[in-house]
């Protein structure tokens, strides 16, 4: 039985734009020195590994950049809902749903873009370096309220509630539960 790996330009509405990622369809589990070899050969920053799994519209989805597996990866995430929907694996409508390292992922579409829902983890460290918090105010265009750090990011709380950033990606988010992912350009 053949495995398909389809390249995608996350971000980007052309080729060769945005940021790349290749998303490997499985059957079922995979080897993990197998999955590791894959993604060596695909030399690409992640490549995303998706299989079903049963029962309903769920699916197993793991990152391997060429030399380590990594917890999380929003546009490889981004690129393995798209390849569902597009080959079909998964109705149009129906959100995608994702097992992973980090928990319970989801997409969905929305108007013509698609939108993640990533597990919220605490902020664990404040951030107290004074020319750091000077860059996040500027940022933000408002006061700040609180700003820290957790094993895989740093976000901001300003003083407008509507207002949060997440400073690693520069992804803007409202007061909604899930960040929108939006083309650059």
């Amino acid at each position: 039985m053949s495995t398909r790996i389809i390249q995608v330009d996350s971000f980007s509405d052309r080729p060769f734009a945005g940021n790349p990622a290749a998303v490997c369809l499985l059957h079922a589990a995979a080897p993990e020195p197998w999955m590791q070899h894959v993604a060596a050969e695909m030399n690409l920053s992640e490549t995303a590994f998706v299989h079903p799994i049963e029962p309903g519209p769920l699916f197993r989805l793991r990152w391997f950049t060429p030399r380590v597996e990594v917890d999380l990866c929003g546009h490889a995430t981004l690129a393995a809902a798209h390849v569902l929907w597009e080959e079909r694996m998964l109705h149009r409508q129906a959100p995608a749903q994702f097992e992973t390292r980090s928990g319970r992922l989801g997409a969905r579409r929305q108007r013509g873009w698609i939108e993640l829902d990533f597990p919220a983890e605490a902020l664990d460290t404040p951030i107290i370096d004074h020319l750091e918090l000077d860059r996040i105010v500027a940022a933000l265009k408002a006061p700040l309220i609180s700003a820290g750090r957790n094993r895989s990011s740093s976000a901001s709380r300003a003083a407008s509630p509507s207002t949060s950033v997440a400073l690693k990606s520069l992804v803007v988010k409202s007061t909604r539960t899930s960040p929108k992912i939006f083309p650059r350009g």
